[in-house]
């Protein structure tokens, strides 16, 4: 195998698929990544058994040359070294080499690297899946997604399943829900698909923070394919596949409540301000918690109290205060994540009660929903 390639795309690639090594595995050959050339181009993979990354870098793109196949051929190479050696190399184009016995040499300007390499035939087959079942989402509306819910998947593997984004596909709406039983995202969107089929999988949190690093900007859409254990999401010259979460997520539409005794509208900002400043005296471990209250004409009191350290008392004019008087604590850290991901400059928040969940969306918008267990301190 013998290539010439420009040095940025490479370390693009590099970087994309290094997402999905990782340094613990069971097979040795994951912790390197595999570089395949052939008349095309050169695709590059990375595999830690629960993601697979994979990136193609094409000939030439746009009447640019970036690649020049000299003769085709594949290798694995030992990923932590490889990518620190593309960041570094000194000129803007890079020949890598195979020689004899996979040794495998990479020249820029004045400087060769040979480093050992790995017979690329026993690197495991990425997953083969069907492509018959595919919908398409706009890649700002899916990064977009994933953030507003995969802050609430649990990082506790007592539960394995919550460890994960719940993702059901139905008449041509996507909905994700996540839930570490303290608190709960819902976010819902249309997306393109091409037939009625109905999907309810967990894509596990993990694999859709890396999602989302990786998912280029300008990218237009991302396609999905979703299978009986697997997940594939293609995007322009990137496959990213990711393995699902077995077990039935709980169901969770029990769990937000129809009626509600207080609704509150505040200014997500000003709420989202009062609450940082509230906790900076309850960044404490467990008592990150902060009370919230009703007082008269609209206003809202967020105070916080850690005898050895001090207490902090704030107000902020609601523009709206329906139904009964309210006093109720949360974790500030929840309240804040939830705010974060809303989209609005209003927020309405509603109670059913100081030991009810409540939740809050965006006012005049029902596509997105956060909800927050309070904390018993009255």
């Amino acid at each position: 195998m013998r290539f010439i390639i420009q040095r940025d795309r490479l370390v693009q690639s590099v970087q994309d698929v290094m997402k999905a090594v990782s340094t613990r595995t069971t097979i040795p050959i994951l912790t390197g990544i595999k570089m395949v050339a052939t008349n095309e181009g050169v695709t590059l993979t990375g595999s830690d058994s629960d993601i697979s990354i994979e990136s193609f870098i094409p000939n030439e793109e746009a009447g640019d040359e970036i690649v020049e196949i000299k003769q085709p051929g594949s290798i694995v190479l030992q990923a932590k070294f490889f990518s620190e050696i593309v960041k570094k190399l000194p000129k803007d184009i890079v020949e890598i080499e195979v020689e004899n016995h996979l040794q495998t040499v990479i020249r820029s300007g004045k400087s060769e690297f040979h480093l050992n390499g790995l017979d690329a035939e026993e690197y495991p087959l990425l997953p083969q899946l069907s492509e018959e079942n595919i919908f398409r989402v706009p890649t700002d509306l899916l990064k977009a997604m994933v953030r507003q819910t995969v802050f609430a998947v649990s990082t506790s593997e007592t539960r394995p399943i919550l460890t994960g984004v719940n993702w059901k596909v139905e008449q041509g709406e996507l909905t994700c829900i996540a839930t570490d039983s303290h608190r709960l995202a819902f976010r819902k969107a249309k997306v393109e698909t091409e037939n009625t089929d109905h999907y309810n999988v967990v894509i596990p949190g993990k694999s859709l923070n890396e999602l989302s690093k990786i998912l280029d900007d300008h990218e237009e859409f991302v396609e999905i394919v979703i299978t009986a254990n697997q997940v594939l999401f293609k995007a322009k010259h990137l496959l990213f596949y990711s393995r699902l979460l077995e077990g039935n997520y709980p169901d969770t539409s029990r769990l937000i409540p129809t009626d509600s005794k207080t609704n509150i509208i505040l200014n997500t900002k000003e709420f989202l301000q009062a609450i940082d400043r509230a906790s900076l005296l309850a960044r404490d471990g467990r008592n990150n918690v902060v009370k919230f209250s009703t007082l008269e004409n609209g206003i809202v009191e967020i105070s916080s109290n850690t005898p050895e350290i001090g207490k902090v008392v704030d107000e902020v004019q609601s523009q709206s205060i329906e139904g009964e008087d309210l006093k109720i604590s949360f974790s500030a850290k929840y309240m804040m994540d939830a705010l974060k991901a809303l989209e609005g400059t209003d927020v309405q928040i509603s109670f059913t009660g100081a030991m009810r969940p409540f939740y809050m969306k965006p006012l005049h918008d029902e596509s997105i929903l956060q909800l927050i267990l309070p904390v018993r301190t009255y």
